[in-house]
């Protein structure tokens, strides 16, 4: 066995509602005694589509040792028999969360089975519709953005240009292999922050790539962690602004990507700013780092 993400599940929190099961494609969950609970580890490929559908927050990603994901094996025994449209789900899945390897070996197991993949046949349509969750389906518009700035007003009048680089934003959607992150310069903004300053776009988010959370609401937060340091080791990210409104708990956010940057293999600069609730940067600081960790 080898040490990597996996589904917990908190029994005591969860309420038998059955919402996460249809949304585990692999069948790794299943209802036993009005409880949802994890039949196989094999089954589990750690990628947490689950996680958004459970209301009780009784659904985590953990690191535990656990027998690998065998992608083959969910196909042979839990995909291919729910027919065509669990199938593509199924692939849909994958790609949206940039599980490449998992991916192709879908197709491999469709392919030697003489299997259509249903991808191919919607990706002949131009109005065709996703599955899974259509709004975290990753989008990259950077060209746009780019466009965008050459035209950009520095005027409040006609209308200001957005420099959003891409689609999702928030930090548990995103994904950090995606490749707007390669060798970007990061912006993680606390929620508020962007309603808080009139020109959040032209000061700080321009020619950024963007990750938004909330320490306060937000669950799972030790995912944070982990997505930071693979975006900071990974891909390689050159700079992170962390922008926090004043308010005490926004401070959390500060302690996540600190947390991570002392976890991490590379050094980078940090800057810190912190936003008032009228508007104004109340600071702007760039901040000595944790010395990476030890390889």
């Amino acid at each position: 066995m080898t040490k990597r993400k996996i589904v917990k599940i908190d029994e005591a929190e969860c309420n038998g509602c059955s919402l996460c099961i249809p949304n585990c494609y692999e069948g790794a969950l299943q209802m036993i005694d009005n409880k949802a609970r994890l039949i196989s580890d094999l089954f589990c490929d750690g990628l947490g589509n689950c996680l958004g559908h459970c209301p009780e927050g009784a659904i985590e990603i953990i690191e535990r040792e656990a027998e690998p994901y065998d992608e083959i094996k969910v196909m042979e025994e839990n995909i291919v028999p729910k027919g065509v449209n669990t199938i593509k789900a199924h692939l849909e899945h994958l790609k949206d969360h940039d599980a490449d390897k998992y991916l192709q070996e879908a197709l491999y197991y469709l392919n030697e089975n003489n299997i259509s993949n249903p991808l191919e046949a919607s990706d002949e349509k131009e109005n065709k519709i996703e599955c899974g969750c259509p709004g975290a389906k990753m989008m990259d518009f950077s060209k746009d953005s780019e466009e965008n700035s050459n035209i950009d007003k520095e005027s409040e009048s006609g209308q200001r240009s957005s420099h959003l680089k891409q689609w999702p934003v928030q930090l548990h959607l995103v994904s950090p292999q995606a490749p707007y992150f390669n060798e970007a310069d990061l912006l993680f903004a606390a929620d508020c922050t962007a309603f808080a300053l009139g020109d959040f776009h032209k000061d700080f988010m321009k020619g950024k790539s963007l990750a938004i959370a909330c320490p306060k609401l937000d669950n799972q937060q030790e995912i944070y962690v982990d997505k930071l340091i693979s975006m900071i080791d990974n891909a390689k990210i050159n700079s992170l602004t962390v922008a926090i409104m004043e308010v005490p708990c926004c401070g959390g956010l500060m302690q996540i990507a600190m947390e991570a940057l002392g976890k991490t293999e590379r050094k980078i600069p940090v800057k810190a700013v912190t936003v008032g609730i009228y508007g104004e940067i109340l600071s702007e600081e760039w901040l000595k780092t944790p010395l990476p960790a030890a390889c």
